[in-house]
C-alpha cells in the first residue's frame, strides 16, 4: 500500500512538471544555433562583469531634516593673509545679538604675501578644482567618498627662509560663535569693545598704508575634515586702491557626513562675493576692509554613503542570465516566423504577376507544344544529313 501511494504521489508530481524535457534523440544541433549560443554566453559574461563593478561602486544619499540644535557653538576655522602689517589690522566677530566674540583664538603672524613657485602651483591646482566643482557638482561626491585619500589641502610651507620683508599678516586659528547670523570683519586697527558696541583704533594708521589685497587659504565651519575643499579656499584678491571693500555673503548648512572612511559633523556653505570702492562723494559709503557675513540654515543635511546589497546583486545577475536565455530562445521562433512571412510574400508576388506555378494553363500548353515540335524536328534533320552522306550509284 505504501508503494502504491508513493507511486501515485510521484506520478502526481510528474504531471505537475511545468518544464517538460525533450528527449535528446529529438534535439537537432545546427551551426546557427551554436553561433547564437556563443554570442549569448559572451553577452552574459560581459554583462555580469560590468554588473560586478556596479556592485562594488557606492553612491551618496542626501537626507534633509530640521536642525533642532541651536544651543551648541559653531566653530569657524580661518586662515587669511592680508597685505598689511599685523599692527595695522584687526579681526573680530559681531553676531546678530550684538555680541562681540573675542578673537583670542586667532593668531597674527607676519608673513610674505607673494607665493613661492611651489605654493603658486598649489594655488593654481586648487583654483582649477574649484572651477570644476562649480561646473560638475557630482565631483563633490567623489571628494566625499575618497576625501582625496587624506591628502593635505592646506598651503604648503615655504621651501626656504626668504630675506624679503614681512609686509603681510597671516591671521589664522579658530573661534567659537553662536549659531546665529554674524559678521567676521578684518579692517584697519585693533578692535576694542565698549558698552555702545565696538570700534577699531585706526587713528594712528596712515591712509596710504591701506591695502586689503588678501588671500583666503582656508575658511570653513565646523569640524575640519582632511581632503574637503571649501568654496573660498585658494581665493585671492589683488587691489591697488586704498579704499577697497570686499564682502562675502555666506549661508552655512549643518551637514552630517557618514562614509565608509569617516563619520563627522561639519558644515557646508555657499558664498556670494561682492567688492566695491568706498567713495563717499559718489555715494558709496562704508568702511574699507574684508567682511564675511554668515548666516546658518534651519535645515540639516545628512550625507551617507550607500552600497548595493548582495541579494540585489544576485537578483540582477539572475535577470541578466534569464533575460538573455529567453531572448536567444525567441530568436529561432522569430526566424521561423520571418521564413514563413517571406514565403507568404513570395507567393503573393507570384500570384499577382502570374509567375511560376501561378502561370495560366493557356500559356503552359503552347509552350509544351513548341517543346514537342522541337523534339520531332531534331531526328528529321539528322536523317537528312545521313541521306546526303550516302553516295549515289
Amino acid at each position: 500500500m505504501r508503494r502504491l501511494s508513493r507511486k501515485k504521489a510521484l506520478s502526481l508530481v510528474r504531471e505537475l512538471d511545468a518544464f517538460p524535457k525533450v528527449p535528446e534523440s529529438y534535439v537537432e544541433t545546427s551551426t546557427s544555433g551554436g553561433t547564437v549560443s556563443l554570442l549569448a554566453f559572451s553577452a552574459m559574461a560581459l554583462l555580469a562583469f560590468l554588473e560586478f563593478f556596479v556592485y562594488r561602486d557606492t553612491w551618496m544619499k542626501y537626507e534633509y531634516a530640521v536642525d533642532k540644535d541651536f544651543s551648541s557653538k559653531l566653530k569657524i576655522n580661518i586662515d587669511i593673509t592680508v597685505a598689511m602689517k599685523c599692527q595695522h589690522v584687526g579681526a573680530d566677530i559681531l553676531d546678530l545679538a550684538e555680541t562681540m566674540i573675542t578673537s583670542n583664538g586667532l593668531q597674527y603672524e607676519p608673513a610674505i604675501f607673494d607665493l613661492t613657485p611651489q605654493q603658486r602651483l598649489w594655488q593654481r591646482t586648487l583654483i582649477l578644482i574649484q572651477s570644476r566643482l562649480r561646473e560638475e557638482h557630482a565631483l563633490q561626491e567623489v571628494l566625499y567618498k575618497t576625501l582625496l585619500k587624506g591628502g593635505p589641502t592646506a598651503l604648503p610651507p615655504r621651501e626656504d627662509a626668504s630675506m624679503e620683508p614681512l609686509t603681510a599678516c597671516r591671521i589664522h586659528g579658530h573661534v567659537y560663535v553662536n549659531k546665529v547670523a554674524g559678521n567676521l570683519h578684518i579692517t584697519v586697527g585693533k578692535p576694542i569693545h565698549h558698552p555702545q558696541g565696538h570700534a577699531h583704533i585706526a587713528a594712528f594708521v596712515s591712509h596710504d598704508s591701506y591695502n586689503f589685497s588678501h588671500r583666503i587659504d582656508h575658511l570653513s565651519f565646523g569640524e575640519e575634515i582632511p581632503g574637503i575643499i571649501n568654496p573660498l579656499d585658494g581665493t585671492e584678491k589683488i587691489t591697488s586702491n586704498n579704499n577697497q571693500m570686499y564682502q562675502y555673503f555666506i549661508t552655512v548648512v549643518p551637514t552630517k557626513l557618514n562614509t565608509y572612511k569617516i563619520s563627522a559633523e561639519t558644515h557646508q556653505f555657499s558664498v556670494t562675493e561682492r567688492e566695491r570702492v568706498i567713495n563717499h562723494a559718489a555715494g558709496s559709503h562704508g568702511v574699507s576692509g574684508i567682511f564675511v557675513k554668515y548666516d546658518t540654515s534651519s535645515l540639516m543635511v545628512t550625507v551617507s554613503e550607500q552600497h548595493m546589497p548582495l541579494w540585489q546583486f544576485l537578483v540582477r545577475l539572475c535577470g541578466i542570465v534569464g533575460g538573455i536565455f529567453s531572448t536567444t530562445g525567441n530568436v529561432f521562433i522569430i526566424k521561423g516566423m520571418l521564413h514563413g512571412l517571406v514565403g507568404f510574400l513570395f507567393d503573393v508576388v507570384c500570384c499577382r504577376f502570374k509567375l511560376g506555378v501561378y502561370r495560366p494553363r493557356e500559356d503552359v500548353q503552347p509552350h509544351n507544344q513548341m517543346n514537342n515540335l522541337n523534339n520531332h524536328q531534331t531526328p528529321l534533320l539528322a536523317e537528312d544529313l545521313l541521306a546526303e552522306d550516302v553516295p549515289q550509284e
